[in-house]
């Protein structure tokens, strides 16, 4: 789902993060703003994570990264 220079298609931009970032470290938040979902990287069980959580984030579940299949819904 990216461009021929790795950039993501539109409507989905990329989302900042070391390249190397995994789920073992870093959790995927995603939130609701005005119909779209907005996103965000977080280290894993940090107060930046609960403090988004407070207000709202919620995390993405793993099976949930990446693009889906074609089909599915």
């Amino acid at each position: 789902m990216v461009d021929g220079a790795g950039k993501p298609l539109p409507p989905w931009h990329r989302i900042q993060g070391p390249s190397d970032a995994s789920t073992l470290w870093y959790a995927l938040l995603r939130k609701r703003e005005r119909g779209v979902f907005i996103g965000t990287l977080c280290i894993r069980h940090s107060p930046r994570q609960a403090s988004l959580e407070e207000r709202g984030w919620e995390e993405v579940p793993v099976g949930e990264i990446g693009p889906r299949s074609p089909g599915a819904a």
